[in-house]
């Protein structure tokens, strides 16, 4: 393999050293044996401690369900991408793992990986276009290339996780409608039904995640003098933390969760909140709908697509749309039942065998344009 060291001297300045180390190694154990089944390699970020690993899960069952009809190598970034020096490096990484006998498939985040791969037999997902829009002047300019342009004209074929963020892609890339294709996030199989009586005097609210899409400020707004604990999934900061205290909101908090543990907060909450300003997807109105919770989400942006009719949908802008929600949630018994039916049916589009299905529809594409042998 290519070992790169980095040292810093000064400011600003860096030295550059590699050494190369049983490179033929390296490349020889990536020959598949002969096999009749679909060759297909999953490029990933290397994961940060303490973060999410929600695409890594994803592609994990994936490759679960998808054991029996294709042959999937994972091949992870060995660098944080933390500036531009470690991306140009796992760029370079990614074209020597790359097969030309394989459909080649960037997983997420790292989109850039593909700048260097051949095209034809190059897949990227994006899940959102969020981080151009956290960027302003030159900054902007260049993640929007490095993210979004570049890797769109380079890959061969793209999908997306909602059609909202297809609609993002063509919006900040031009890109043509018809090399998109839309295939949503997949459920956990952890995450199964758990039927529970709704608490109308004190309902627990699940709120997941503290970013600053996730809203928190104006939910915690809307629960002002409301009776009712609030469970918060994340490490929030300090501006957070004193607006809890000045609402004096009855709260939880917990954090770095497993996924049994995470499962075992949706069967305690009574309320899913999920009122953010902006989601690539939408993860938790699934998982809710699957548990069976009755869940509170935002009427723009991927929200409204990932939950139908199966959620009480309200201007994440407004705090009193928000708070009016909530109270029509807690009181209104048969609008809270039918959300929760609708819920059963809603799941339904997310299941993960319906979506490996068309994942592998589109490798055999890939593979078939590609005149790759196959079973």
């Amino acid at each position: 393999m290519i070992h790169f060291r980095f040292e810093y001297s000064g400011f600003r300045s860096f030295r550059l050293y590699y050494e190369l180390s049983a490179m033929n190694h390296e490349l020889s154990t990536m020959n598949y044996e002969p096999s009749t089944k679909l060759k297909v390699i999953h490029f990933q970020r290397k994961p940060r401690p303490r973060f999410n690993f929600s695409i890594e899960s994803i592609f994990e069952d994936l490759r679960s369900r998808l054991k029996d009809k294709a042959d999937v190598a994972v091949k992870t970034s060995s660098y944080f991408n933390n500036g531009y020096l470690s991306k140009l490096w796992n760029i370079a990484e990614a074209a020597l793992r790359q097969k030309k006998n394989a459909v080649n498939h960037i997983t997420g985040e790292v989109n850039f990986l593909g700048l260097l791969m051949r095209k034809k037999n190059t897949l990227l997902t994006i899940h959102d276009c969020r981080y151009v829009e956290r960027k302003k002047g030159f900054e902007k300019i260049m993640i929007q290339w490095l993210y979004l342009k570049a890797p769109v004209k380079q890959a061969g074929y793209i999908t997306a996780v909602s059609e909202h963020t297809k609609k993002e892609i063509i919006r900040y890339t031009a890109c043509d409608p018809g090399k998109i294709q839309v295939i949503p996030v997949p459920l956990n199989p952890f995450f199964k039904p758990s039927p529970k009586t709704f608490n109308k005097e004190c309902p627990v609210i699940l709120q997941i995640g503290v970013g600053e899409n996730k809203n928190i400020f104006r939910l915690v707004k809307a629960l002002k003098n409301m009776n009712c604990s609030l469970v918060i999934i994340g490490e929030p900061n300090n501006k957070i933390l004193e607006q809890l205290m000045q609402n004096n909101i009855k709260h939880t908090i917990k954090f770095n969760l497993s996924t049994a543990e995470l499962y075992n907060e949706y069967v305690n909450a009574d309320i899913i909140s999920f009122v953010s300003t902006y989601e690539g997807f939408g993860m938790p109105i699934a998982e809710a709908n699957c548990v069976e919770r009755v869940v509170i989400t935002s009427n723009i942006s991927s929200m409204p697509e990932v939950a139908r009719d199966a959620a009480c949908l309200v201007d994440p802008y407004d705090v009193e749309d928000i708070k009016n929600g909530l109270l029509k949630i807690i009181h209104d018994d048969t609008y809270r039942e039918q959300l929760i039916l609708n819920g059963k049916t809603n799941k339904l589009r997310f299941n993960g065998q319906l979506i490996a299905d068309a994942y592998y529809k589109l490798y055999k594409k890939i593979a078939q344009q590609c005149r790759y042998e196959y079973n």
